[in-house]
């Protein structure tokens, strides 16, 4: 709060303050202001004092009512008018920092819905793709995310692949994503070669896996991706765009009834039990 105050200070000479206990906010016409919207600035927040609990944007709305009176606009350059409304954006409290994109190398990249998952997978090639299912809100994906940008800069032939589960939640649930972080390996036509979830404190498990899944290989066969039921779930989710057609599984034949080899002699009705057993022993 202290700090979004001082900043803003940088144009309104830091004559405006706010009181928590009181909800008032001082007059700003002592400001040294130069710009020619003192007046009209200070009598707006009078009009409309701001909450102990604002977000920015509060600053930003009665900045804008001041803009669009003509006799201030008259008095500012627009040039002047558009680095300050850049900036005060910029201060705004309530914008939720990303920081699962903080410090994301090359070869780290957001899946935006089911489609380009599927896509993804199968355009990889024999490159071992990792995927990694977190959540803004867990705390543990937070944690872990600066090794993922360390191992994903130190394993540059890898695709790391990163699943948001609030956006998508129901893509997650048909792949049967119940816990966070999550991580899926595929690589070529073996397809899913391991899954686990771990944390900081297991993250040995995660290294070595990708130790023993990155080392160069030739796949013999089509790149797998996902599996064939995971594809039909995802076809199922009616909120889901994705669409697929299950592939035809050829129906083997029923084996056929061996006949009688011509070669072996047949048993005449007339024998007995023992004499057909021994017939039929020597003739194999």
């Amino acid at each position: 709060m202290a700090e979004v105050i001082s900043k803003t200070s940088l144009f309104f000479g830091g004559g405006a303050c706010v009181n928590h206990h009181h909800h008032h906010v001082d007059d700003l016409s002592v400001s040294p202001v130069s710009f020619g919207f003192k007046k009209s600035f200070s009598s707006s927040l009078k009009q409309k004092p701001l909450r102990s609990d604002f977000s920015g944007k509060q600053i930003l709305e009665t900045f804008n009512r001041s803009f669009r009176s003509s006799s201030v606009t008259a008095q500012v350059d627009p040039k002047i008018h558009s680095d300050m409304f850049e900036l005060l954006s910029t201060l705004r409290i309530g914008t939720a920092h990303k920081w699962w994109e903080k410090g994301s190398q090359e070869n780290m990249r957001e899946i935006s819905s089911a489609q380009d998952l599927v896509d993804s997978l199968a355009d990889a090639g024999d490159k071992l793709v990792v995927v990694d299912f977190f959540s803004p809100g867990c705390g543990g994906c937070k944690a872990l995310h600066p090794k993922m940008c360390q191992l994903a800069e130190q394993s540059p032939d890898v695709q790391f692949l990163q699943v948001n589960y609030e956006e998508h939640k129901s893509m997650c649930y048909s792949l049967g994503v119940h816990v966070l972080p999550f991580f899926r390996f595929y690589r070529g036509a073996q397809g899913r070669v391991c899954s686990f979830s771990c944390t900081n404190a297991t993250i040995k498990k995660f290294r070595d896996a990708l130790a023993k899944h990155s080392p160069d290989r030739c796949s013999l066969g089509p790149t797998k991706g996902l599996e064939e039921k995971e594809l039909v779930a995802l076809a199922a989710n009616k909120e889901l765009k994705f669409s697929y057609t299950p592939k035809v599984v050829p129906v083997e034949k029923e084996a056929a009834i061996p006949t009688a080899n011509p070669a072996l002699p047949v048993p005449h009705p007339s024998m007995s039990g023992s004499e057909e057993k021994t017939l039929v022993s020597a003739g194999r």
